[in-house]
């Protein structure tokens, strides 16, 4: 039997021969205690509300499982996308997050991995465009893509260039072998823009980002729980080794099948069920409908849509990860 980071491995081969569907994130152990994780995010406290290094109103009421950027009219970072240099400073990542000493918690970490088990994979949170609608709100991002496109482009770059110091300070401070990088470019049944206009202004952000990851042989999850459909090929040529978040509303069969082991989907299994009250046969049924409905058309990975491991109610996650059990015991 295969452990599961060689299983996790062969499954990203285009003709690999795992011997079972990779059960969620078994394969990988996430290190969220490096450097730039603490400086960019190492603010959030539950029942209070801060600012993150981009000035973002960060809310997370007492009542709250998690933080959450809070923008108004009067509160938010880049009132003007055509002055956007007069509002945006963007956060010194190198400065802050160079000094060997501070790296040295998360290189014992990793070491302490047992690397014939698991993956090292290291997180990088908020991507391009969720910056962009962190720094303005949803609406005005929306609307400055259309309005002000060379603009939203320059600020784009900006992000872009931050977004690869902080790929360079995790590749080659930590080494890890896998990086989940979020950003989530659409809805559950849309993109939150035109092809063309994600292609003009977020794609180019990415390449020399994932280009660097690749470069160093870092295995890339980009992490985006939307309906992705349109830009799959894109996705592919920027280097993503698996789409992490694929909803259920993607056609994943077709996507299977169009792909052909080139980028691995996982997913699938729908997050309605992570929720108070749901009984365990609900949730068994779903986990099951993924595994039987994705499973035979390989390269594919279940899992919930959220970009780490385990379920919000988290007494859900080890019928969660039972199940899959049992559909791999039922299909050796």
């Amino acid at each position: 039997m295969l452990t599961p980071r060689q299983n996790f491995l062969e499954t990203l081969k285009a003709d690999g021969h795992p011997d079972r569907l990779v059960n969620g994130y078994e394969a990988t152990i996430p290190i969220m205690i490096d450097p730039v994780q603490k400086y960019t995010r190492g603010n959030r406290q539950k029942g209070k509300t801060t600012k993150d290094r981009w000035g973002t109103e960060i809310a997370w009421p007492e009542d709250q499982m998690f933080a959450m950027p809070h923008i108004t009219a009067d509160n938010k970072v880049c009132p003007d996308i055509t002055e956007w240099r007069k509002y945006v400073t963007v956060p010194d990542l190198v400065g802050n997050c160079s000094n060997p000493a501070d790296w040295e918690p998360a290189l014992e970490a990793a070491a302490k991995i047992n690397h014939d088990e698991h993956l090292v994979m290291s997180f990088m949170g908020t991507g391009v465009f969720e910056e962009l609608h962190h720094l303005m709100g949803f609406e005005d991002t929306l609307m400055n893509l259309l309005m002000e496109p060379d603009d939203m482009l320059e600020l784009a770059e900006a992000i872009g260039e931050y977004r690869f110091q902080y790929t360079k300070l995790l590749v080659d401070y930590l080494k890890p072998e896998v990086i989940i990088s979020h950003d989530d470019w659409g809805s559950k049944n849309s993109l939150f823009m035109s092809p063309d206009t994600w292609r003009a202004i977020i794609k180019p952000q990415y390449v020399k980002m994932y280009g660097y990851m690749k470069e160093h042989g870092v295995i890339i999850l980009h992490h985006a729980d939307s309906f992705c459909e349109p830009i799959v090929e894109d996705m592919v040529e920027l280097g993503i080794d698996v789409w992490q978040g694929v909803l259920p509303t993607n056609d994943i069969p077709k996507l299977q099948k169009q792909l052909g082991g080139r980028m691995v989907l996982m997913g699938g299994i729908d997050s309605v069920i992570d929720r108070a009250g749901v009984s365990e046969e609900e949730v068994r049924a779903e986990v099951r409908r993924a595994c039987q409905e994705y499973g035979p058309g390989g390269h594919f990975i279940p899992s919930l849509t959220y970009g780490l491991p385990g379920a919000m109610f988290k007494e859900l996650d080890p019928i969660i990860y039972d199940e899959i059990e049992r559909y791999n015991a039922a299909n050796k």
